[in-house]
């Protein structure tokens, strides 16, 4: 039976280990469609699954990886054919299901999106779940009734996946953006991605007052504790804040008094069991909304055997943008 390569972690009494391998069609999960994965992505949370970091994994041995692009090798699904162009992301994949760090890859068809129109399996990957999810974010602001004419928006940790993508599709839509980062080195990056004024995170890392002077419309945070803690206490009457992350912390150090006294709306995000008919309006708005060329400015590939290095970088917060897999057939 023919192989394929694979990062796999597995998990014994020593404790768990991460090797290269090769699987067959027999190490794989049941699924009715089977996947010839040509791309998939570099995540925090993949990198936190590669290191052991963070309990991540739920079930060993698990191939890593939350999302993949490919193409469909067969299929017992109506909705899917044999040759069609596929993305996946969520689902637990790369946590509790086999992911995409393999060179097939087998699902359920209720977790597949029909790759979007005029859209590669690359682009899809450099979009990845960073852009989904910074595009739900938008969504979710844009459902409260933020819009261009709203007032300033706040970006933290412009300068990761996230962020970047989030800075790239608000400012093609009008939006004035202040971005937040830890690297004031990529300063330029991130004013070419559209930020009008960039900010040294430190300014948010202390402890929250209450109620602070009011300075953002509407903001999308991927830090979580001290720095979430400040961003609503400055978010305006009415304003709304979508939160998608906890680089920074899980806690949330602050008061009541945001909500209740000036109407702030904190929306939590989740891009793992996201709706399909929000993933569709989502990928279809990527497709249409997203500046390919800024996309492609954001991007990296690295080989598969890079893997583990790139999953060290991103969790020291050395990685910009995204960062593609490209993965051997």
């Amino acid at each position: 039976m023919k192989s394929f390569p694979a990062w796999q972690v597995t998990k014994s009494d020593s404790g768990t280990a991460v090797s290269r391998t090769d699987l067959t069609l027999d190490d794989l999960m049941d699924g009715d469609v089977t996947i010839q994965v040509e791309y998939s992505g570099l995540n925090y949370k993949d990198g936190l699954a590669m290191t052991n970091s963070a309990m991540i994994i739920r079930q060993y041995p698990l191939i890593p990886g939350i999302d993949l692009a490919g193409t469909v090798l067969q299929s017992d699904s109506k909705n899917f054919n044999a040759g069609d162009k596929v993305l996946l992301t969520g689902y637990g994949i790369g946590e509790r299901f086999h992911g995409g760090y393999a060179g097939i890859a087998r699902v359920k068809s209720e977790w597949l999106v029909a790759l979007p129109d005029k859209m590669s399996t690359l682009q899809a990957m450099a979009i990845g779940t960073a852009g989904f999810t910074a595009m739900l974010c938008i969504l979710a602001l844009e459902n409260h009734g933020i819009n261009p004419d709203s007032g300033d928006i706040l970006i933290t940790g412009a300068a990761g996946g996230v962020g970047s993508i989030a800075l790239a599709l608000m400012h093609q839509q009008g939006y004035n953006i202040t971005a937040t980062t830890g690297r004031m080195e990529e300063r330029d990056y991130l004013a070419k991605l559209g930020a009008s004024e960039i900010i040294e995170r430190s300014e948010f890392s202390e402890k929250a007052r209450p109620l602070a002077k009011e300075r953002w419309a509407a903001a999308i945070d991927v830090a979580g504790g001290n720095t979430l803690a400040n961003v609503l206490s400055q978010t305006k009457t009415n304003g709304a804040v979508a939160a998608c992350g906890l680089a920074e912390s899980m806690d949330l150090p602050t008061s009541v008094a945001p909500f209740i006294l000036r109407g702030i709306s904190l929306y939590g995000i989740d891009s793992v069991n996201c709706p399909m008919q929000k993933r569709l309006i989502a990928w279809n708005r990527l497709a249409t909304d997203l500046n390919f060329d800024a996309l492609e400015s954001m991007t990296s590939e690295i080989a598969f055997d890079d893997i583990p290095d790139a999953a060290n970088a991103i969790l020291k917060g050395q990685v910009r943008g995204r960062t593609v897999v490209k993965i051997p057939q």
